[in-house]
C-alpha cells in the first residue's frame, strides 16, 4: 500500500513538472530574436511540457517560458509559506479585446529565479490603452503612476525559462 502511494506521488510530480529535460538544459536561457520569432500557438490541448510554452519579456529581451499551474492546495500552501516567489505579469483583458500582450517576468535563472511564479494581472483603465511592457520595472512604474492596477490572481505556476526550442 505504501509503495502504491509513493509511486502515485512520484507519478504526479513527474506529470506536473515543467522542467526542461537535463540533456536539453543550458546554463543560461537563450533569448528569442524578435517578438515574431516566438513559438506559434500550439494546436494541441496539452499544456504540459512544451505544450505550455509561450513567449515572455524580461528586461526588454524576449524569452520562451514553459509553465504549468500547481493544484489549488499547492498554490495556497506555497503562497502562504514561500517568500521568494517570482511574478509573471499578464493581461487577459487586453488579449480578449484583441490587443496582443506578451507576458512579462521578473527574473531569469541568472537573476535569482525561483521556479514558482505567481500570476499578476495587469489591468488597464481601458483596454483601448493596452500597452506592451517589456520589463517588470516598466510594469511597476506604470502601477506607481496609476496607469494600471496590478491584481495578484492567487494562481501559482511551476516554470522554467527554456529559451528557443
Amino acid at each position: 500500500m505504501m509503495r502504491v502511494q509513493i509511486a502515485s506521488i512520484v507519478a504526479a510530480v513527474l506529470l506536473t513538472a515543467c522542467e526542461t529535460p537535463p540533456t536539453a538544459r543550458t546554463t543560461e536561457p537563450r533569448e528569442l530574436s524578435a517578438p515574431n520569432a516566438a513559438v506559434a500557438a500550439s494546436t494541441t490541448t496539452n499544456t504540459q511540457g512544451i505544450g505550455g510554452a509561450m513567449p515572455a519579456f524580461y528586461d526588454a529581451k524576449l524569452f520562451e517560458i514553459n509553465f504549468s499551474e500547481l493544484p489549488s492546495g499547492g498554490e495556497t500552501a506555497n503562497l502562504t509559506h514561500n517568500g521568494s516567489i517570482n511574478n509573471i505579469y499578464q493581461s487577459d483583458a487586453c488579449v480578449a479585446a484583441g490587443h496582443p500582450f506578451v507576458s512579462v517576468i521578473d527574473a531569469i535563472p541568472t537573476d535569482g529565479m525561483n521556479p514558482l511564479w505567481q500570476e499578476v494581472q495587469v489591468v488597464f483603465k481601458s483596454t483601448s490603452n493596452c500597452t506592451q511592457f517589456k520589463s517588470d520595472n516598466e510594469v511597476l512604474a506604470a502601477a506607481a503612476a496609476g496607469t494600471i492596477t496590478l491584481v495578484p490572481t492567487g494562481e501559482l505556476y511551476r516554470c522554467s525559462v527554456i529559451g528557443k526550442p
